[in-house]
């Protein structure tokens, strides 16, 4: 193996690791912060949850919403949900979408 190839499966490496990081991250901050009220399964069935109504991940219009859209929610709040904004880092908030995506997998 010649050096360029080394140095980029290196560089490809430390990119999944940093991928992997960032995705733990913001699996450990829906668990700390976001699962008391949505549950760890996205369905919303705890009894914080089911005394704010929070939405079921599952539900069509929460998985045809925009990124944008649960970025909005997110950081400014949506019916009885807070707003995270002054909390959250906005790539924190980024981070919160992509693992709610996968939830709803």
């Amino acid at each position: 193996m010649n050096r360029k190839t080394l140095a980029l499966s290196l560089a490809l490496a430390a990119i999944g690791l940093v991928q992997a990081a960032a995705a733990e991250t913001a699996g450990d901050t829906y668990k700390a912060k976001c699962a008391m009220c949505h549950g760890a399964d996205g369905t919303g069935n705890t009894p914080a949850g089911k005394a704010m109504k929070a939405r079921d991940f599952h539900d069509a219009d929460v998985v045809k919403a925009s990124d944008a859209d649960l970025i909005g929610a997110i950081t400014k709040g949506k019916n009885k949900m807070p707003a995270y904004g002054a909390k959250f880092t906005p790539d924190e908030i980024k981070g919160l979408v992509a693992y709610i995506r996968t939830i709803q997998k």
